[in-house]
């Protein structure tokens, strides 16, 4: 029989490889859709399997409290400008690449959550970060031609995903989850809407609507498999297998696209899961070392 670890991790395995597919599918659509048309047309499905998701599990709430609605309406508007910054990457560099900046974002939130949410961080974790940045640098390193465009647009798109992480943070537990993915699944969706209308639409072909169809699938299952593995297993045993992202990535650019990054890039996506790991390495130290001085204390 296995422990609720292994499901967790092997469902945070399967989520990560959800996320991927959609990738990778996105990535193929670019081909026939203009991109505001595609987050468009990904985004109304999405929508509306959230919202009768939700129903169905009894956790949609409408209705909040005046400082959640604000929380969520900036959730919304970071979500939105990540998904735009990291769709237009996604369109124009390579899946591997994108995906092992994206692995920085567990070293960025541990960095925002010291700087603003007053959370402490040891001298040990901020040189992981340190060496966890100088392995982006080996991606995004600048050419004859100064910092790759898109690059640099990847980067930002991580920036906007830790305000996005950090506005979620500072919400009321009881707001469900499902909610917050409702609001900005449509959120998403509004903006990519009201950006399409710069755009010369494009009936898509049955090919077409088969890879939005597996986008919109692959998303949900990937959004559901990352909350389960979370809620099944511990946190500090699961989060790691998040980095199974980049496997997934290099593999399926390989085989879909014909790309394999260079050294470099490889190096520096190494230096960045090394330090990531190091960084939930030392969480869970410190959650047991917490857990034991609580039990020694109630002991007492």
């Amino acid at each position: 029989m296995q422990s609720d670890n292994t499901r967790g991790a092997l469902m945070m395995m399967a989520g990560m490889a959800a996320f991927t597919l959609n990738d990778t599918l996105m990535k193929l659509l670019s081909a026939e859709l203009p991109l505001f048309q595609a987050l468009f047309l990904r985004g109304v499905f999405t929508t509306l399997a959230f919202y009768l998701i939700a129903r169905r599990m009894g956790v949609l709430r409408l209705h909040l409290a005046g400082r959640d609605r604000w929380l969520i309406a900036l959730r919304v508007l970071a979500e939105a400008a990540a998904a735009w910054f990291f769709l237009t990457a996604l369109f124009n560099m390579p899946l591997a690449n994108l995906t092992a900046i994206l692995q920085a974002l567990p070293l960025t939130i541990t960095l925002a959550g010291a700087l603003f949410l007053g959370e402490k961080v040891g001298w040990q974790r901020l040189l992981a970060i340190v060496v966890g940045f100088s392995g982006v640098l080996l991606i995004v390193r600048p050419g004859a031609d100064g910092f790759d465009t898109y690059a640099i647009l990847a980067l930002i798109s991580v920036a906007f995903v830790t305000l996005r992480d950090l506005v979620t943070r500072r919400m009321s537990r009881e707001v469900p989850s499902m909610t917050v993915a409702l609001f900005t699944a449509g959120g998403v969706t509004l903006f990519a809407a009201i950006g399409s209308l710069g755009e010369d639409w494009v009936r898509p072909s049955a090919g077409g609507w088969g890879l939005i169809a597996g986008a919109v699938v692959f998303i949900i299952g990937g959004y559901l498999l990352s909350i389960m593995a979370v809620r099944v297993g511990e946190l500090s045993v699961v989060s790691p297998f998040r980095y199974t992202g980049l496997i997934w990535a290099l593999m399926l650019g390989l085989l879909v696209f014909g790309e394999w990054p260079d050294p470099l890039t490889m190096a520096g996506a190494g230096l960045i899961v090394a330090t990531g790991l190091f960084t939930f390495y030392r969480e869970a130290r410190r959650a047991r070392r917490a857990a034991r001085q609580a039990a020694q204390t109630t002991a007492r």
